[in-house]
C-alpha cells in the first residue's frame, strides 16, 4: 500500500495564524506536533515511510523536509502552481506510475485532518484496500454526529464485502435537508479521503477527465527524457481547477465506500477548532492566562492575557501582528479576509 498526502493548501481559513510562510498544515494546533506530522504518524503502522508521498507546492517542500526528516527527498512530489485535487492526484499517480507496479493501491489523504482513534483508523483502510484490490474507487464516509451543513454528503447503496455502492454525492445542505440525511442513516459525510488502484485512477482520468489524462501524459514524457526535475510548469498549468470528487467521483461506476465512526473533524475553520477543543465549565476555549466574566462559548488564542465581559460565541485569534475577532458562526468567512488582503497588496499579513 501506498500513501499519498495533500499537503499543498494554504489555510486560508485560518488566517492569521496560518500564513504563507507557515500554512495550516505545519501548525500546532492540537499537539505537539504539527498536522502533517499527526497524519504522517498515524499511517505508520500500516505504511513505511519509504511508501509515503506528499503533494506540495514548491515553496513548501523546505517546510515538508524540517516537519519530516526521515521522508526520502524523492517521495517529495511538487506541485509547480496551487490548482486543485484532481489535477494534484493526476500528478501523483504519474509520479507513482513511473515507479511503482500499477495494481498497488493507494491512500490519498489530507495533510491536515484530525482523526483521533488510529486504530479504527487503520482498520478502516484495511478494509478500504479490499475494495479497491476488486477494482472500486473507493472514498471514506465519516458517520455523522449532527446535521452538518458544511460537509458535503454520500448516499450509500448495496451492502460490498467491506463497504457499500455509492448511490449519489450530495453537495453541502441546509440544515433541514441535513437534518432529514441523519435521521435516514443512510448519508454520512465525505471526509475527502479515497484509495483506489494506480490502474484504476488512470484509467478513470483518462474516461471522465480526458483532457487531464493528456497532460499527464505530456508530463510522464517529460519525465521520462529529463527525469523528475524537468520543467513541468507550462503543461501542468493547463490543468483544469476542478476537484476530484466532481471530476471523477460523481461520475465514476465503480465507486464504493467505506463507513468509518472514529472522532473525525477536517478542521476547517476556526469554529471546527473550537469543536474539538477542551474547554472548560462555560465551554470556553483559552490557550492563555485569562478572566472571564459572563463569557460562554468563545475560542481565544493569543500569548497575552485577555480579559472578557459578557462576550458569547466569539473567536479571537491574536499574532504579533495581527487580531481576529469574529463571531464563532462566521469564522468560515476569514478565507474572505485574506482574499481582501490579497487584493490590496498587504503581503505582509499574508
Amino acid at each position: 500500500m501506498i500513501a499519498v498526502i495533500m499537503a499543498g493548501g494554504t489555510g486560508k481559513r485560518f488566517w492569521p495564524l496560518s500564513r504563507v510562510d507557515e500554512p495550516k498544515q505545519f501548525l500546532r494546533v492540537t499537539s505537539e506536533m504539527s498536522m502533517i506530522q499527526l497524519t504522517v504518524n498515524r499511517l505508520l503502522p500500516k505504511i513505511n515511510y519509504k511508501d509515503i508521498y506528499i503533494v506540495t507546492a514548491q515553496t513548501q517542500t523546505d517546510l515538508v523536509e524540517k516537519h519530516l526528516p526521515e521522508l526520502p527527498k524523492k517521495n517529495i512530489i511538487v506541485e509547480p502552481t496551487g490548482m486543485n485535487t484532481a489535477p494534484a492526484i493526476a500528478l501523483s499517480t504519474a509520479y507513482l506510475a513511473a515507479q511503482h507496479n500499477p495494481e498497488e493501491t493507494v491512500i490519498i489523504l489530507p495533510a491536515d485532518h484530525i482523526i483521533e482513534n488510529s486504530e479504527k483508523f487503520i482498520k478502516s483502510i484495511e478494509d478500504a484496500d479490499i475494495e479497491a484490490k476488486s477494482g472500486n474507487l473507493v472514498t471514506f464516509g465519516i458517520k455523522p454526529t449532527y446535521p452538518a451543513t458544511g460537509y458535503g454528503y454520500i448516499e450509500i447503496g448495496k451492502k460490498l464485502k467491506t463497504g457499500f455502492e455509492v448511490k449519489n454525492f450530495k453537495e453541502k445542505p441546509n440544515k433541514e435537508t441535513a437534518e432529514i440525511f441523519l435521521k435516514s442513516g443512510n448519508y454520512f459525510w465525505n471526509g475527502g479521503m479515497f484509495m483506489w488502484k494506480i490502474s484504476e485512477i488512470h484509467a478513470a482520468y483518462k474516461k471522465y477527465l480526458p483532457k487531464v489524462a493528456e497532460l499527464m501524459n505530456l508530463i510522464e514524457s517529460a519525465w521520462n527524457n529529463s527525469g523528475f526535475d524537468a520543467d513541468i510548469s507550462d503543461i501542468y498549468s493547463k490543468m483544469p481547477k476542478i476537484p476530484v470528487d466532481i471530476g471523477i467521483m460523481e461520475q465514476a461506476d465503480n465507486r464504493a465506500i467505506v463507513l468509518v465512526d472514529y472522532d473525525w473533524n477536517d478542521v476547517g475553520s476556526w469554529k471546527s477548532l473550537y469543536e474539538i477543543a477542551d474547554k472548560d465549565e462555560n465551554e470556553n476555549y483559552f490557550n492563555c492566562s485569562n478572566v472571564s466574566l459572563d463569557t460562554h462559548r468563545s475560542y481565544v488564542n493569543s500569548d497575552r492575557f485577555v480579559a472578557m465581559i459578557d462576550i458569547n460565541d466569539l473567536i479571537v485569534v491574536e499574532t504579533k501582528d495581527a487580531l481576529l475577532i469574529a463571531s464563532r458562526d462566521s469564522s468560515e468567512r476569514v478565507k474572505e479576509v485574506v482574499e481582501v488582503l490579497e487584493k490590496r497588496k498587504l503581503h505582509k499579513y499574508l
